[in-house]
């Protein structure tokens, strides 16, 4: 029988990276958050498509996972403030190299002449890409 993915989570390092940020939105709540501290209102603002239910579930995910930290403060309203913890934190360099390759990606479209309207209705094949 072969091992599944919830067998090599904690045993097969690209396994684990993988289940940690497999979230539709894990990456850009990261990416922001390496920014710095933010409360959930600017969070949700950079991601408006996003619903808040949504970026609530994808926050106690990574902080399940403890890559993320909420803390609230007792005051009325109550205030909370979600920030990355010290392996969160190690996860800047990946998102600087997703970062990097992006930027690289977006060259390789535009040589080949595909524009964000276009790529949605066409697939871009990969086989060429460099």
């Amino acid at each position: 029988m072969k091992p599944t993915e919830e067998d090599l989570f904690g045993v097969c390092p690209v396994c684990t990276a993988q289940k940690i940020i497999s979230g539709k939105w894990s990456i850009l709540v990261l990416y922001y958050l390496s920014c710095g501290t933010m409360r959930f209102s600017e969070l949700h603002r950079k991601m408006p498509s996003l619903t808040q239910a949504t970026l609530t579930k994808q926050l106690r995910s990574l902080e399940e996972y403890g890559l993320v930290e909420r803390t609230v403060y007792p005051q009325v309203p109550p205030r909370v403030e979600y920030s990355l913890t010290a392996i969160g934190r190690r996860f800047i360099p990946v998102l600087e190299s997703i970062y990097q390759w992006g930027e690289e990606y977006k060259k390789y479209l535009s040589a080949k002449g595909v524009t964000q309207s276009n790529h949605r209705r066409n697939h871009v094949p990969s086989d060429d890409a460099p």
